[in-house]
């Protein structure tokens, strides 16, 4: 007989065991010169199937030094938002220091501010580093879709002129600072976003991007508090606590970008963005270049590096010091696919050499996720 296709508890249970199968201990902080991190890991995993045939099957695990073993997130049979989890907003200290995942950091003496959900499970939601880029870049397509911007339009930042798509393209396929600086400014100057002053004293009024992201029901994104100068880092009052997302609102962006029904939603719902814009960006993250979190193609030099995800990966990379993050869509085998993202503390400080951008447990998660859902949805 047949066995009855994988359920949503099942996913879970997977990847769940995924994650407690990695040896995280033996993780070293080479801020401490190499000795083992003084708390377990924060990672925040969210997975969507979309098999050849039947229905999509998602799920979204989270970990934190307050349950090093993990717990489910609750989500309804319509792929709504998470029910069961408080998101706390990462904080900064009065140095501009990511304060939670500093060595020997006591999480009873800082405050967290909430950010989403009330559930009876608190997470402190990791920065998700350069993967905000792929929120400016839904921004600037929304911009595009209401006539306020042309992608081939020439748009000028810090003296240079290029078109529209060549600053946002390298925001997403290198990774570019300056591009995103380039697009940040964009959706100021075009409305998107308003300040009442663009000075240390100011504060934003009007943000569009949260409107859309609200319509959408994905109440963790957040691009609050950059600058009409295309400001949108820790010194600029944004940054780390301003920019948020999670590995369960973040795959359902991705959701929103591919030409699948959104259970969430009305059935009548309108598109996210435009068929045009959904194809530009996602054709962008299918050129991107940083092979180095969940896939490890960047690191095939150093001898014994884990290998990550194999298949055909359009993501979205963002690494610093202390986070690590990584989401898209791998195609599967035969057809079909999944979307994936992953938020985490474990950055730079977590890699064993120079060069890296993680632990290498990380990667070897993206690979045991990818063969579980090889070997038991691809052909569903």
């Amino acid at each position: 007989m047949p066995h009855a296709p994988p359920t949503h508890a099942d996913l879970a249970q997977a990847l769940l065991d995924a994650v407690r199968a990695q040896p995280w201990h033996e993780a070293r902080d080479r801020r401490t010169g190499g000795a083992p991190f003084s708390h377990p890991p924060s990672l925040d995993l969210a997975v969507a199937v979309f098999p050849p045939a039947g229905a999509p099957r998602w799920a979204n695990v989270l970990f934190s030094r307050e349950r090093p073993a993990g717990w489910v997130a609750a989500i309804g049979d319509d792929a709504g938002a998470v029910s069961n989890v408080a998101y706390l907003v990462d904080p900064l200290d009065a140095h501009g220091v990511s304060a939670a995942w500093q060595p020997g950091a006591d999480w009873s003496q800082l405050s967290f501010a909430p950010l989403a959900g009330h559930g009876p499970a608190r997470f402190v939601a990791p920065y998700p580093a350069s993967l905000v880029k792929l929120m400016v870049a839904v921004g600037a397509a929304q911009l595009v879709d209401r006539g306020a911007a042309d992608w081939d339009e020439r748009w000028t930042h810090a003296g240079r002129g290029r078109a529209l798509a060549d600053w946002a393209e390298p925001m997403l396929t290198e990774s570019s600072n300056l591009a995103t600086d380039a697009m940040v400014a964009l959706l100021h100057a075009r409305g998107l976003i308003r300040r009442d002053d663009d000075g240390p004293g100011g504060r934003e009024a009007h943000n569009d991007l949260h409107a859309l992201f609200a319509s959408q029901h994905l109440g963790t994104l957040r691009l609050a508090d950059t600058r009409a100068t295309g400001g949108w880092r820790n010194a600029d009052g944004a940054g780390v606590g301003h920019l948020q997302m999670t590995a369960w609102d973040t795959v359902r962006l991705l959701w929103r970008l591919q030409d699948v029904p959104a259970p969430w939603l009305a059935a009548d719902a309108p598109p996210m963005l435009s068929t045009a814009s959904r194809t530009r960006l996602m054709g962008w993250l299918w050129k991107q270049r940083q092979n180095e979190v969940l896939s490890s193609g960047s690191q095939a030099h150093h001898a014994g590096w884990p290998a990550g995800i194999a298949g055909r990966f359009a993501h979205k990379t963002g690494t610093t010091e202390t986070y690590a993050s990584d989401a898209g869509r791998v195609e599967l085998p035969g057809g079909g696919l999944f979307l994936i993202a992953l938020l985490t503390s474990l950055g730079r400080c977590a890699a064993p050499h120079d060069g890296a951008a993680t632990d290498a447990n990380v990667p070897r998660l993206g690979a045991a996720v990818e063969a579980w859902v090889k070997t038991h949805m691809a052909m569903t």
